[in-house]
């Protein structure tokens, strides 16, 4: 008897995507507040966010 793999869900891994990537963009958009520069913390958010949540998404469903 084999161990059961992971079955895949597109569902699943747009849900980790989009979290990590609006945590990422939040946790940008507060640095950014508590140094008084809201847009620049957002940018920056939004530019580590992506890459962050890909990678996430990446390592999570890399067997799958």
């Amino acid at each position: 008897m084999q161990p059961q793999r992971p079955t895949f869900s597109l569902a699943g891994a747009g849900s980790v995507l989009i979290g990590f990537t609006a945590a990422v963009i939040a946790l940008g958009t507060l640095i950014g507040w508590a140094v008084g520069q809201l847009r620049y913390g957002l940018a920056f958010g939004a530019v580590v966010g992506i890459p962050v949540g890909v990678a996430a998404t990446v390592i999570k469903y890399r067997n799958a």
